[in-house]
């Protein structure tokens, strides 16, 4: 579990470096998504290859694969749309409300109850937005594409969640970035009419910045995030995303000088969360209470509410120092 919690928190740090990396490519969204998922295509087939890892399955299990491709496709185009129409900072706050849409759209997906606690929880990162929305009115349009994209991002991990149970994380994730590459590349034709590129071919420097992207924030990062999935459940993997804004506002100020205006409503939204998450991941049920001790006997370990509220409020710390460090360095 331990293991878990830390490839957890390496996919958020370097999905911190995705919104960076989308101000840094000069391409449109559609070509930056586009060559993201083909050189991590390729990437993953080289891999594959040289591990002889097999990666030939059925065609129904194939098309089962690449339909959550086509989810992680949509998702990436909204967020590199907003972060084009607003910013960095705009773009992954937004991705925090993959928490609230995952606490919407599981049960109504997997036929389960809604759990109160997780919605509760998850309309503190709503209040995050409200006040964000409100700041400047040219964001509206950023934040709005940055809505959709955590919808896409929840149903991706809903998905994915199932996935990870039946098939190796890498040929997962290869079936998935091919079926991203053939479904948009069908499309983006029709795309770049309505948004036209100064250039369709990348350049060298951008080339460089694609396979960075490709190798650590798309590969790594994903592998790590479907072995993430196997042992902590979905709504806690994308609870804990909501770190990701803390990493990537303090790069996207020293990288671009990007205005830290939406930090306090970040660090307030991010309080109510680590500070209620405990009684999300802990039920205090007796259900709970007999699962826990028969998980005990096999071995496995789950953390207390005691624990969990003291991991929480660890986190809250690092955000509070991330937060004034950010504040200092603007002064």
């Amino acid at each position: 579990m331990k293991k878990s919690y830390v490839l957890l928190h390496l996919a958020v740090i370097l999905a911190g470096f995705t919104g960076v990396f989308g101000k840094l490519i000069s391409l449109n969204e559609g070509l930056l998504v586009w060559y993201r998922l083909l050189f991590s295509a390729v990437i993953l087939f080289v891999i594959l290859k040289l591990l002889r890892i097999p990666y030939k399955i059925s065609l129904q299990e194939k098309v089962r694969i690449m339909k959550a491709g086509l989810l992680i496709t949509m998702h990436w185009l909204f967020f590199y749309a907003s972060i084009k129409y607003a910013n960095i900072s705009i773009g992954v706050v937004c991705y925090c409300l993959t928490s609230f849409f995952t606490a919407v759209f599981k049960p109504l997906i997997d036929k389960e109850k809604f759990k109160i606690s997780e919605l509760i929880l998850s309309t503190f990162t709503l209040l995050g937005i409200s006040l964000i929305f409100h700041f400047d009115i040219s964001y509206q349009l950023g934040i709005i594409l940055g809505v959709i994209s955590s919808a896409f991002g929840a149903l991706y991990t809903i998905y994915n969640n199932r996935l990870v149970r039946h098939f190796d994380t890498k040929v997962i994730n290869f079936y998935q970035m091919i079926a991203g590459t053939l479904a948009l590349g069908a499309f983006l034709p029709v795309y770049l009419l309505i948004s036209p590129a100064d250039s369709i071919v990348p350049d060298l420097k951008n080339t460089a910045y694609l396979g960075i992207l490709a190798l650590f924030c798309t590969v790594v990062l994903y592998v790590a995030f479907a072995e993430v999935l196997k042992k902590i459940p979905a709504f806690t993997v994308n609870l804990t995303f909501n770190l990701e804004p803390v990493y990537a506002i303090v790069m996207a100020f020293l990288f671009f000088g990007e205005s830290k205006e939406v930090g306090s409503a970040i660090l307030y939204r991010n309080f109510f969360d680590h500070c209620f998450s405990c009684f999300t991941d802990a039920d205090f049920s007796l259900e709970k209470r007999i699962i826990l001790s028969i998980e005990t006997k096999r071995g496995d370990y789950i953390k207390s509410p005691r624990f969990l509220f003291r991991q929480n409020i660890n986190h809250l710390l690092v955000i509070l120092i991330k937060h004034y460090l950010s504040r200092f360095l603007c002064k």
